[in-house]
């Protein structure tokens, strides 16, 4: 079994920084990629950005591209979301996720953490 645990969340308001971070613990050698998702008031939870935890390959949704940046910190089995440039469309709550190898989809998932930016 793997835990998440996100930490980081808060408010900023428009144009500000914040930094999440994913801490991972249990199994997480057999870990493939992890991920970010956010999910708005309202609406379904969507793919935000997701780097492979060996090759360190990065993916990230077109409206985020350029503003966030994901990394991990495979000695420390951590996983950061750098947010920069925030919008007030960027306000969710955001989730880690896990994806463990021979497994089609992401099956851990944190406890989410909200993000809030004010105009």
């Amino acid at each position: 079994q793997v835990q998440l645990v996100e930490s980081g969340g808060g408010q900023v308001q428009t144009g500000g920084s914040l930094r999440l971070s994913c801490a991972a613990s249990g199994r997480t050698f057999s870990s493939y990629r992890m991920g970010w998702f956010r999910q708005a008031p309202g609406k379904e939870r969507d793919f935000v950005a997701a780097i492979t935890w060996n090759a360190g390959n990065t993916y990230y949704v077109d409206s985020v591209k350029g503003r966030f940046t994901i990394s991990r910190d495979n000695a420390k089995n951590t996983v950061t979301l750098q947010m920069n440039s925030l919008k007030p469309e960027d306000t969710a709550v955001y989730y880690c996720a896990l994806q463990m190898l021979g497994r089609p989809d992401y099956d851990h998932w944190g406890q989410g953490t909200q993000v809030t930016v004010s105009s």
